[in-house]
C-alpha cells in the first residue's frame, strides 16, 4: 500500500529489522495468551500495562475489528520496538490517521516501577501478549521469523504492531 510507503521508511530508519503491512484479519486473539502473563510473566499486576490492567481479549478482539490494517514491526530488543510503535503511532495520528494504535512487546520499560497513575501515559502501551495477541500465530500467519529460544544466546525476536486503518 503506497500510502503508508513514508511509514515503512521511518520504521526502517528507526532500526526495524522488518516492517510488513497486514491485515488486521490475520491477527489471532486468544484467552490462554493473557494466562501466560498471569503465570509466566514478572510484569503480571505491577505494570499498568501488563494483565490485569492490559486490555482483555474480548476487548482486544472487538477494537481490532475496527481496523483494516496494521504495520507489523519486528526487532530484536523489545524496549527498542516498544519505543519504534509509538513513535509511529504518533507519526500516523498526526499524518490523519487518528484511529492510530500501537502495541509493542513485553512489560513497559518507561518506569521501573508504576506509580499509581501512569507518568508516561503519552507513550506507554502494553504489548500485544497482554492484549490477548497470540503473536506467535500472527507473526508465522505472515510469513515472519519467529521461534522459541532454547538458550539465552540465541536472538530474540520481538514485534510490535501499530493498527492503522
Amino acid at each position: 500500500m503506497k500510502k503508508f510507503t513514508k511509514h515503512i521508511k521511518k520504521a526502517k530508519a528507526l532500526g526495524v529489522k522488518d516492517v510488513k503491512i497486514i491485515p488486521t484479519a490475520s491477527i489471532v486473539i486468544a484467552e490462554w495468551v493473557r494466562l501466560k502473563c498471569q503465570f509466566g510473566c514478572y510484569g503480571y499486576g505491577r505494570k499498568l500495562t501488563c494483565p490485569p490492567n492490559s486490555p482483555t481479549p474480548e476487548q482486544t478482539r472487538s477494537m481490532v475489528t475496527n481496523y483494516k490494517y496494521g504495520l507489523l514491526l519486528h526487532g530484536h530488543e523489545y524496549p527498542e520496538i516498544c519505543d519504534i510503535v509509538y513513535t509511529l503511532e504518533r507519526e500516523l495520528f498526526l499524518d490523519g490517521y487518528h484511529r492510530a494504535y500501537g502495541m509493542g512487546a513485553g512489560p513497559c520499560h518507561l518506569c521501573e516501577k508504576c506509580a499509581k497513575f501512569c507518568r508516561h501515559a503519552d507513550k506507554a502501551r502494553p504489548s500485544m501478549e497482554a492484549c490477548g495477541i497470540d503473536v506467535f500465530s500472527t507473526v508465522r500467519a505472515n510469513g515472519l521469523p519467529i521461534e522459541t529460544l532454547k538458550t539465552a544466546d540465541e536472538e530474540p525476536n520481538y514485534y510490535g504492531v501499530v493498527l492503522i486503518e
